[in-house]
């Protein structure tokens, strides 16, 4: 049996519909709106779609019709993989993608890493196809944070940076959260104080914080735990706790600082940490230099992950996926266009087996 020279015509949508005897709505409605056909209509047209090689109406098409992308971006602070090895990232993830679900919306992910220069940053973001973004806790000076406003789309900002105009903010009070946690400390008795915190910058810095550093740095989130345990050493009458910061935002990285502050101070008592991944790694390096925790050292996280509650730490515990949840309803529902509203969720005090009574350790 010969074959004819010239292929087959891919099908398109308005010569499936004229096949079928059909309008080019119901061909498209088989796609994008099924509660408007019978099944057996449905099944009709998808069959002959099948049998045609159409592959559906262009979704490029439909956008340029509709005005919308059918996605929200998320802007993230790190690279990629790390949001997928962070637990209190993953949460918040899985949050916003349920949001999403629910909305029936894509989600397009935009890993701000810190070395991410301006131009390469506005053409990430200027081409991403989305209807708005999810800003989370990005630093104020980042520059696909300053390509994200040109865009002039809605915005909600889970975390930092503040200040944004017209975007919508999902927050928790972190000033109050460290500063409970040091005030259940100094009821154990203790008075001198470490804190180990995740990176006050966009450049590299590890080791100890100065008081500039301390006064402007760009992640608002930082800043204000640290300040927590401050002030609440400064009303009790105590010296302020020597702040250790770390670029990376690893065990490893917890351990490190956890020792580099131990050894500035050796009378420190209790160790703030201002993540659980970080607290994890004091936790690690205790027990590898033989530190009894918490006869000798008590040690407090914060977010409130898995694996820190397994460990028995004393973590203040957040609420991350519903972070991501309220985020993405914001964002996706009618009523977020340009409005400035801010939601403050709570957070509570998670006492483990990490804390204890202060115990009196000689001056060297």
């Amino acid at each position: 049996m010969s074959r004819s020279r010239h292929p087959r015509r891919t099908a398109t949508l308005a010569s499936l519909a004229a096949e079928l005897g059909v309008s080019r709505t119901t061909v498209s409605n088989a796609y994008n709106r099924p509660d408007q056909l019978s099944a057996e209509l449905r099944e009709r047209v998808l069959s002959a779609a099948k049998r045609r090689g159409y592959p559906g109406p262009d979704p490029v098409a439909r956008s340029l019709r509709t005005r919308k992308a059918g996605a929200v971006g998320l802007l993230l602070t790190e690279d990629l993989s790390y949001s997928f090895r962070d637990p209190a990232a993953m949460s918040f993830l899985a949050g916003l993608a349920e949001s999403c679900e629910v909305a029936g919306e894509g989600l397009l992910l935009i890993p701000a890493g810190p070395g991410a220069g301006g131009s390469d940053a506005a053409a990430v973001v200027h081409q991403a196809a989305v209807d708005g973004f999810v800003v989370y806790s990005v630093a104020d000076d980042d520059p696909y944070l300053a390509a994200v406003c040109e865009r002039h789309l809605p915005i909600v900002v889970c975390d930092q940076p503040r200040g944004i105009a017209d975007a919508a903010l999902i927050v928790i009070d972190d000033h109050a959260a460290t500063g409970k946690v040091t005030e259940y400390l100094l009821g154990l008795g203790h008075k001198h104080f470490g804190v180990l915190a995740m990176r006050l910058g966009r450049e590299r810095a590890d080791g100890v914080a100065a008081e500039d550093r301390l006064r402007s740095p760009h992640f608002h989130v930082q800043r204000e735990r640290i300040a927590g345990v401050q002030d609440a050493l400064s009303a009790a009458n105590l010296p302020a706790a020597t702040v250790i910061e770390r670029f990376d935002h690893t065990v490893a990285a917890g351990a490190s600082a956890a020792a580099q502050a131990l050894s500035i101070n050796p009378q420190i008592t209790a160790l703030v940490c201002t993540s659980d991944v970080l607290a994890l790694g004091a936790l690690d390096h205790a027990q590898q230099a033989g530190i009894d925790v918490p006869g000798r050292l008590s040690i407090t996280g914060f977010d409130g992950v898995d694996a820190a509650l397994r460990a028995g730490l004393t973590t203040v515990r957040q609420p991350q996926e519903e972070k991501g949840r309220r985020a993405g309803a914001l964002l996706t529902s009618s009523a977020q266009s340009g409005v400035a509203t801010t939601e403050t969720l709570d957070t509570d005090l998670v006492v483990g087996t990490t804390t204890g009574p202060a115990t009196v350790v000689p001056a060297s």
